[in-house]
């Protein structure tokens, strides 16, 4: 994807720190953050994860990203 322009600025295994009120509650660490580029040019980050199910540790994470980093999960599940 990245060699056909539809992705750029790949990275692996990105980390996130989650704090709540000054205190540190974990650190996610995403799989893949890469932009997407669209066919009109338009460039939208994503933050993805490769799951083969959703674990409650991973489940909470999810909510918790969103919460704290405004940041929506794109789950990719593996065969």
């Amino acid at each position: 994807m990245e060699r056909g322009g539809y992705v750029k600025d790949l990275e692996r295994q990105v980390k996130y720190e989650i704090i709540v009120n000054d205190q540190k509650i974990c650190r996610y660490v995403a799989d893949f953050r890469y932009k997407k580029v669209d066919d009109d040019g338009t460039e939208e980050t994503v933050v993805e994860d490769a799951k083969g199910f959703e674990t409650p540790d991973f489940k909470l994470k999810k909510k918790l990203m969103k919460a704290v980093h405004g940041i929506e999960l794109f789950l990719s599940r593996k065969s």
